[in-house]
């Protein structure tokens, strides 16, 4: 499983024009699934994510939480986190799990976040969407659990 967390000032997803997530400050979360993650695993990001020190408290310091913070989240699937590129120009993604296993996952992940305390919208599993992030800092971290 791997996330490109993002701290934002603002984001949103639209498909199609029409907007399907949007938050203020917080966190925008771009999720890739692997065919042989687990619920333990995204039970497990979900907490650390929650309670990763990464906003700034009143001294400039990152100590602060998005739950300490009262941040929100977006958690977007993005298999192509698993991007094969050794070989050739074209990206391979064999490494991605298939729907029938992602999107359950990415679901029970958001789902996960939200049992933390994190407010927690979704864009829409294997749409094509339209991501709007304004990164604040910027403040842009890959965590990976295998």
């Amino acid at each position: 499983m791997r996330i490109v967390l993002q701290r934002v000032k603002r984001g949103s997803v639209s498909i199609n024009g029409r907007k399907v997530a949007e938050i203020g400050a917080g966190l925008v979360l771009l999720l890739g699934i692997a065919p042989q993650d687990t619920e333990e695993q995204a039970r497990y990001l979900a907490n650390k994510i929650a309670n990763l020190r990464i906003f700034e408290d009143a001294a400039g310091k990152m100590n602060r939480s998005v739950l300490e913070v009262g941040g929100e989240a977006i958690v977007v699937s993005q298999f192509t986190l698993f991007a094969d590129t050794h070989k050739g120009r074209r990206p391979a993604y064999i490494g991605a799990a298939p729907p029938e296993i992602a999107s359950p996952l990415v679901d029970r992940f958001a789902e996960l976040l939200s049992m933390e305390g994190v407010s927690t919208q979704k864009g829409e599993f294997g749409a094509m969407m339209e991501v709007e992030i304004v990164n604040d800092g910027p403040v842009t971290i890959w965590i990976e659990r295998e």
